[in-house]
């Protein structure tokens, strides 16, 4: 018997005032966000998910086989954690009805933002994603990335 060891931080880490950057990936790493339609349908669900848990977005980007994200709670009552599940759970379904051969890999990856932590680096690093698979030459190239709630541009300036 196998016995699956958890790596996930006690809940209470992602609830409030928290930030964290967060990666999905599919399962046996598919490649499905290579088309504008996709990704637009998966960012119009993340909203709606981050939304209802009280969560800001600073980046988003989507890479062929998955994607990254950083969250921010903009409350006490916030809660990234739930703000993750519930679109992993919502997109997830999209996938059962658009595309049944392709799901999401088990669980996600996190790492919670320290208060001293730099916002710009964590931004810029997810941003130059594309860059280091050599698929664009400039992070502003890439057509499958955004925020939400901020400006790109102004954030790595």
């Amino acid at each position: 018997m196998i016995i699956e060891r958890k790596h996930r931080l006690e809940l209470s880490c992602y609830a409030g005032l928290a930030r964290a950057s967060f990666t999905l990936c599919i399962k046996n790493r598919v490649p499905v966000f290579n088309n504008a339609e996709i990704v637009q349908n998966f960012v119009d669900i993340f909203q709606v998910s981050i939304k209802k848990h009280g969560c800001v977005n600073w980046v988003y980007i989507f890479m062929p086989d998955h994607m990254h994200f950083i969250l921010e709670g903009v409350s006490e009552k916030a809660n990234l954690w739930k703000a993750v599940v519930l679109f992993k759970q919502k997109s997830g379904y999209w996938f059962s009805k658009h595309t049944p051969s392709i799901q999401w890999q088990k669980d996600f990856f996190d790492y919670i933002h320290r208060k001293e932590s730099d916002l710009k680096q964590h931004v810029f690093y997810i941003l130059e994603n594309p860059v280091r698979k050599e698929i664009v030459h400039n992070w502003q190239e890439y057509q499958y990335k955004g925020s939400l709630d901020f400006y790109l541009e102004e954030i790595v300036r």
